[in-house]
């Protein structure tokens, strides 16, 4: 005979009508994130200078810079990693701007392109489409490719979508979309503009049969109305709920959002007190929701005589911004991309063995006993939540190239498989089907 209880089933029925609001809520706006790979950074470059080689073009820059400067090895000196650890991470960041040098390439008709009036923008909008399919095509592209288009303030509404239009129809014309397409939406300050920009990329879907939900969009956030609201609220918080599924990412604009509030430009910087406010503000925005970050620009750039410094610089930037959860940056500069790729990579690989080995015991201790104190020598006892936590940072040291798929299974003891879902308990399993290391 069972143990007698006191709620009846009407009782229940009761409170789970109660909570169905809530229930429809977390299952649709608080689905986590799906999984996917993040790009480590985005590099920006005025859309007309876009062609088809540019990635190779900026690998091979930034290989020269750092040759320029005593070699990889001597960066990741620089930035302060122990002499073989400085060695281990210049051979991956040299295979990786080799490789794949950008992984995240936005062309720009905003800030970075300016008014060059109608006649010329459309052109070169219709010409991004064309060089971004061909690019796409030949397997030059970056995994992820798109554009910035001017906002939807008054000014520059009008020639914002029109750009907008102009390249996504000729991206439909030239064949299917990239899978890594990304639309970056800048200068937003309401709510309704982030609306009136879920309406523009609906009917852009509809008009061209395209799969709803399809176009989604990063949101810059580089206007303190977005953060507080003449009401006293935060408009970003309401962003993932007003367009639900449409918002891929929030991106911080350092200089625009510091000039805005008016901090002397020597003092605008991704670390200044009003940047990381921001920033834990839409860290707390978007916390569940699926909603990816990135941190934004450092304008000290690795040339002339300031090379070392600027370096330094950078990759403290990086480290700071890792070590904050912010996992993306924006790079102005070939000669960024060493410093970015050196700092990230040391970030991952002075983890992986602390994170390895909680790992572990972690999967050893559920294997075995939850209740016990401690598993396979760690001595932390571990939550499922740092669990997911704790994969997740190897998944995307994986991801970026810090850390290889084998040797990620060597230390952890999991196949990429299991740490994907062990980082993401809301995936499907069957999705996962073939992924290297799949049965360990």
């Amino acid at each position: 005979m069972g143990a007698a209880t006191s709620l009846s089933a009407a009782d229940l029925r009761q409170i789970d009508t109660q909570l169905a609001a809530t229930d429809t809520l977390l299952d649709t706006n608080y689905p986590g994130d799906d999984g996917s790979r993040q790009p480590v950074h985005t590099v920006y470059v005025p859309a007309d200078l876009f062609a088809p080689g540019l990635a190779a073009e900026w690998g091979g820059q930034a290989l020269h810079a750092a040759a320029a400067r005593g070699g990889l090895a001597r960066l990741g000196s620089l930035l302060g990693f122990a002499d073989d650890l400085a060695e281990a991470i210049s051979t991956r960041v040299e295979t990786k701007l080799s490789s794949e040098p950008i992984e995240d390439l936005r062309l720009d008709f905003e800030d970075g392109y300016g008014n060059r009036g109608d006649e010329a923008e459309d052109e070169d909008a219709a010409n991004a489409a064309r060089l971004v399919a061909r690019s796409v095509a030949e397997g030059t592209a970056p995994p992820f490719i798109g554009i910035r288009f001017k906002g939807l303030e008054t000014s520059t509404r009008a020639r914002g979508l029109r750009t907008l239009d102009l390249f996504i129809s000729g991206l439909v014309t030239a064949g299917e979309l990239p899978d890594g397409l990304v639309l970056t939406l800048p200068k937003v300050t309401t709510v309704d503009q982030v609306q009136a920009m879920g309406y523009a990329v609906g009917r852009l879907e509809d008009v061209h049969s395209l799969p709803a939900g399809r176009l989604r969009f990063e949101v810059q956030v580089e206007t303190p109305q977005l953060i507080l609201g003449p009401d006293g609220t935060s408009p970003v918080a309401r962003l993932a709920h007003a367009v639900p599924g449409r918002i891929s990412g929030l991106h911080y604009g350092t200089y625009d959002y510091s000039a805005s509030l008016q901090i002397s430009a020597e003092y605008q910087s991704m670390e200044h007190p009003v940047a990381d406010f921001a920033k834990e503000v839409m860290q707390l925005a978007v916390a569940g929701t699926g909603i990816r970050l990135s941190d934004g620009s450092t304008n000290v750039i690795p040339v002339g005589d300031g090379v070392d410094d600027a370096w330094r610089l950078h990759g403290r930037l990086v480290r700071r911004s890792l070590e904050r959860g912010y996992y993306q940056g924006w790079d102005l500069h070939a000669a960024q991309l060493p410093s970015r790729f050196a700092a990230t990579f040391g970030f991952y690989r002075q983890g992986l063995p602390a994170a390895a080995l909680r790992l572990r015991a972690y999967a050893d201790l559920t294997a075995r006993d939850r209740a016990a104190p401690v598993g396979a020598g760690s001595g932390i006892l571990d939550e499922p939540a740092t669990a997911r936590s704790l994969a997740g940072f190897v998944l995307r040291g994986v991801q970026c190239g810090a850390v290889g798929a084998e040797e990620a299974l060597a230390v952890t003891g999991l196949g990429l498989a299991r740490l994907t879902l062990l980082a993401h308990p809301r995936l499907d399993a069957g999705s996962l089907a073939g992924t290297p290391g799949a049965d360990a």
